[in-house]
Parts: C-alpha cells; structure tokens; sequence
C-alpha cells in the first residue's frame, strides 16, 4: 500500500476537523511554502528555530500584514499539533511580527452603498446586494448553494460560517424575484454541464463518500458559479 504524502495526511486531517475549504486552501498553502522555505527538509526535522526564522523572514523580507502572518503561524502550528504530535504553541516561538496599521474605519452612508450598487451591474449586483441586504461577508455570500436558499420561508441560511457558526437570515423581499431567477439560470446551466459530462461540485467534509452522487444534483450546486 503507497503511503500518504504528508500533504495528502494534512488535508485529511483539515476535513475531519469540518474546516472551511478556505482554511483547507490557506493552510495547505502555507506548510507547503514552509517546507519550500526551508529546501524541502521535512517538518520532523525541524521545529522552533525554523518555524522563527520563516515567520521573521516573512515580516521582515515579504512586508506581509499581521493577519497573513498569523494565517501562516496557524497553518504550522496545525501542522505539528494535529499531524505530527507536537504542540509548537509551547515553544514560546520568539519571531519578530509584523507590524499592524492602525486605520481609521470608512463607514458608508445609505446614499453612498446604494450609489455602489447602483454601479454594479449583472450578477456583481444581485451579489452586493444580498452582502448588504442579509449582512453577509464576501465569503459566505459566494460559498451560497441553491438548497441555502430557503423561498417557502424567505430564509437564507449561512453555513460554518466564522468560528464554524451556523445562521438563518431573513430574505429581502426586494431580491426574491431576482434570486428565483439565478436558481432558475443555475438550473439550466447545471443541466448543460451534466449533458457535456461535467457538472460535480466540492463537497464538504466527508459528505461526498456519503452521498457519492450528491456532487451532481442541482441543490448542491452555488448559487453564484464564478
């Protein structure tokens, strides 16, 4: 029998933890630059002065903001807790940390977002306008499927959303018309792709050895295919 890749062990581990396939993305991305960093030596062969040295050399050489450092401190640290059986985070790791700016929050008015809006056109509309109108983040917006949208109970509901939080919110009856639309364009879209031999889906967790043909079916599909 072939034995994992280490990459292949780390994902695995991501996917029984139910994280986002965002997280899964940022941290694969992020112990593979690790290991690039350091020529490819394995993370068993390594520990606080290497973890020190890419986290200082990203600060000092990249100019990498806070948030995408800690993004890669987290990333390692999964690493060795959850796949290597070393808990990093009492190592007291000493790296230098980038810099955080203080910014001053713009807040629009009313009349501001809707002039935004209002400058969107097509599916960048219908978009911004369920952000604004149900308070979603980008991320949750697009990561949307056709089940998640709830027309019977003017629901929307928000999935392993931050801190894998799950929601309901309601549906602004402005967009329900122009939502049942998009379902209907995703319909016929998916439709297409099933007739060319394409139209499967990523699916969370484990649901796809579950469900092996979940992948296909229209309500699993998203809402907004970028």
């Amino acid at each position: 029998m072939q034995k994992k890749k280490l990459l292949d062990i780390v994902r695995d581990k991501i996917r029984l933890k139910h994280y986002s396939i965002s997280t899964e993305r940022t941290y694969l991305y992020w112990i593979k630059y690790y290991i690039l960093f350091h020529n490819k030596k394995h993370p068993v062969q390594m520990g606080k002065p290497e973890i020190e040295q890419f986290l200082t050399w990203l600060a000092t050489e990249k100019k990498v903001s806070p948030t995408t450092q800690n993004q890669a401190f987290s990333a390692i640290l999964f690493l060795y807790r959850e796949v290597l059986g070393v808990d990093m985070s009492e190592q007291n790791i000493q790296a230098l940390r980038a810099q955080e700016r203080k910014h001053i929050p713009v807040v629009l008015t009313r009349q501001e977002v809707k002039e935004v809006i209002e400058n969107l056109d097509g599916i960048y509309n219908l978009i911004v306008s369920l952000m604004y109108g149900c308070g979603l983040r980008m991320n949750e917006a697009l990561n949307l499927r056709i089940k998640d949208i709830d027309f019977g109970f003017d629901k929307v509901y928000i999935w392993d959303s931050k801190s894998l939080k799950d929601r309901t919110v309601p549906l602004p009856q402005k967009l329900k018309s122009r939502l049942e639309v998009q379902v209907q364009t995703v319909e016929e879209l998916h439709q297409k792709d099933l007739s060319d031999g394409y139209g499967t889906v990523y699916m969370p967790y484990a649901l796809e050895r579950k469900y092996p043909s979940a992948k296909s079916q229209t309500k699993w599909q998203f809402l907004f295919p970028m």
